[in-house]
């Protein structure tokens, strides 16, 4: 069931893929949602606010910032690159984005953070939402550092924070990797609906997972948020065998939960 809990609340990366898809789904968590990214994405809808900003820049964040109850973060570099744009976007973005949220008394927020902050845990391996950073990349050590200042912001200001270590949100899995790390879009909804609303959320990391029978990652230590995935990606695992190959174990991105972005790298 989807709440109304909020008055306004910012989607930031509304031009990306997660951001596409959750445009429509998150009117329904409040009256207005205002939309922002870097680039031009059309003009606003009813029921929407549309201003765009550049993370890095904190004059044009605090101004996206104020006015809003809560956040939905998806905004930055969201692949394994070059350091300077993650730094850019990621890392002075999220100090800009959380240093807003101080100045204009926001007190919960929805991070995309990632998968890839736990990309060197094995493939063999289930671990937990307490589970230590083990980044695969700049992207990974990004978004660590990403969670590392939402709980700064929580334990100092009170900031409420999911982090959310999204798997991999597409239509389908694209591959046998993505049999254990698949999110349903509707999943993903669900989850910051869960985030948004329940009553004590405190700095707090959850996995972005569908109810996958093969899994890498264990929620038990976030059932306080209430998020309960009602998809699988169970439904096409005879598809996702038929076309792919066996996998090769000597292969770092099958060895590593991370996949690729494990060997990626290094940018000169």
């Amino acid at each position: 069931m989807t709440i109304q809990s909020h008055e306004r609340i910012l989607m930031t990366g509304a031009a990306g893929n997660l951001g596409r898809e959750m445009r429509d789904r998150l009117k329904a968590n409040c009256a207005v949602l205002r939309l922002s990214d870097r680039q031009a994405f059309g003009e606003a809808r009813p029921g929407e606010e549309v201003q765009l900003a550049e993370l890095a820049d904190a004059q044009a964040v605090s101004a996206l910032v104020q006015g809003v109850d809560a956040i939905v973060h998806f905004g930055g570099i969201s692949v394994e690159g070059p350091f300077d744009p993650i730094l850019a976007a990621n890392i002075v973005g999220i100090v800009n984005l959380y240093e807003a949220a101080r100045k204009h008394g926001v007190r919960r927020v929805v991070f995309a953070s990632s998968n890839h902050v736990t990309g060197f845990y094995r493939q063999s391996e289930t671990i937990g939402v307490d589970a230590a950073p083990r980044p695969d990349g700049f992207y990974g050590l990004s978004k660590a550092f990403g969670e590392d200042v939402a709980r700064f912001y929580f334990d100092r200001y009170g900031i409420e924070t999911a982090c959310v270590r999204i798997g991999s949100s597409f239509p389908e899995p694209r591959d046998r990797r993505m049999l254990a790390t698949w999110m349903s879009f509707d999943d993903l909804h669900r989850l910051i609906t869960a985030c948004l609303t329940t009553p004590v959320l405190g700095w707090s990391v959850i996995y972005g997972m569908s109810d996958n029978a093969v899994t890498w990652w264990d929620n038990t230590g976030a059932r306080h948020i209430g998020y309960k995935p009602q998809d699988s990606s169970d439904v096409f695992r005879d598809a996702v065998y038929a076309r792919t190959s066996a996998p090769d174990l000597a292969d770092p991105a099958v060895q590593f939960q991370g996949g690729a972005f494990v060997s990626m790298g290094p940018f000169e």
